[in-house]
């Protein structure tokens, strides 16, 4: 199991977020008080889908041996109004030569990606205080 630790101090919402030896800064943008300073967490959601997303496109591609020089991958985070639903929209496009059959094989193998069935799992959060 990976953890990832989150901790803020006083600089307004800079946070730092660091996972085993990696770290990024996350904060709120200047109209919602932040600073700015780096991801915003939807924006981390988000990057975590597009991000597997194109992991596991490049994985199976490079498995077939197909010919694609990079994929790209945009995702939007969409909510309703009362935040009762969320949608994510997923763009991929690729550089390369591709059949068709190949094209609808992108769209399986994007959905197989692990955050993307994270996602859509049923899911449970427990928070303990220590």
């Amino acid at each position: 199991m990976n953890i990832v630790k989150a901790s803020i101090g006083t600089d307004k919402y800079k946070t730092s977020v660091i996972a085993g030896k990696n770290s990024i800064v996350v904060d709120e943008p200047l109209d919602k008080g932040g600073l700015d300073l780096g991801f915003q967490p939807q924006e981390l959601l988000a990057a975590s889908l597009a991000s597997c997303t194109a992991i596991t496109l490049k994985m199976y591609a490079d498995h077939k041996e197909w010919t694609v020089n990079s994929f790209q991958v945009d995702v939007m985070i969409e909510q309703s109004d009362d935040k009762s639903t969320t949608k994510f929209v997923r763009k991929i496009s690729f550089e390369g030569k591709l059949d068709e059959k190949q094209h609808t094989r992108i769209v399986a193998i994007a959905n197989a990606c692990p955050i993307h069935k994270i996602l859509l799992s049923q899911i449970a959060i427990d928070t303990i205080l220590i």
